[in-house]
């Protein structure tokens, strides 16, 4: 293997929903350079940030019935009781909930916690409060979905916008079967992604916990361990 191979196999691919922005960002940085040299390798460094935002690595997801992924790259960053968002028809009383805060130097390729089908897909305006406050579940633009998991289990996934967020990107339509870790959505530019769980669903990760979409194990459905506990090093 060429070293030029094994370096390209370290880099992970570009989701084309970034090639836009990439593409602008290069295109700025020759034409700065060109006019002064200093801004352009600014530009330049820009672009690399820009490519490193859109990368869409591959993921290893475990398959298992009632394994629960982490939907985003990011730290966990809440666990609580809450209410599920009232469009989704999820529940009428507080429901466990896993919110993963991703930074804009996360992937932000979003992707489905568990296998199934798209029940609902709902969007709602809102504001762009910062995605770590509690109450960005509630007050900033949103995308959520419903995913029925079988055996009459509906999981819902929240994309939710943050201060510099200015568009969530489905991938998927209401109606469509999913996979475990399948992508799902995107939300550029830094945000958080709620995870809410069948009453009495116990997480297997601990707040603060870096979380890898499609590999980290948030819940297990079928779990009767009620002795687990965490401890952050």
């Amino acid at each position: 293997m060429s070293v030029i191979d094994s370096i390209r196999k370290q880099l992970a691919p570009i989701h084309p929903e970034g090639y836009p922005f990439v593409g602008g960002f290069a295109f700025a940085s020759i034409v700065l350079l060109w006019l002064w040299p200093p801004l352009g390798w600014l530009a330049t460094l820009l672009t690399v940030w820009c490519a490193y935002f859109f990368r869409d690595p591959p993921r290893v997801t475990p398959v298992r019935d009632g394994i629960v992924v982490s939907p985003a790259d990011g730290r966990v960053s809440q666990i609580v009781n809450a209410l599920p968002p009232k469009e989704l028809d999820l529940s009428d009383r507080p429901l466990p909930r896993i919110s993963i805060f991703m930074s804009v130097f996360d992937c932000h390729v979003n992707r489905s916690p568990v296998g199934g089908r798209v029940e609902r897909i709902v969007y709602r305006a809102g504001k762009f409060l910062s995605a770590d406050l509690d109450k960005a579940s509630e007050d900033n633009e949103r995308n959520s979905f419903v995913i029925a998991a079988g055996a009459g289990l509906r999981i819902g996934v929240i994309q939710i916008a943050g201060l510099v967020a200015r568009r969530i990107v489905p991938f998927v339509r209401q109606g469509e079967a999913v996979a475990a870790g399948g992508r799902i959505g995107m939300i550029r530019f830094g945000s958080r992604v709620d995870v809410y769980l069948p009453e009495g669903t116990r997480a297997l990760v601990a707040e603060g916990q870096t979380a890898i979409a499609g590999e980290t194990v948030l819940a297990d459905l079928r779990a009767t361990d009620t002795g687990r506990s965490f401890r952050l090093n």
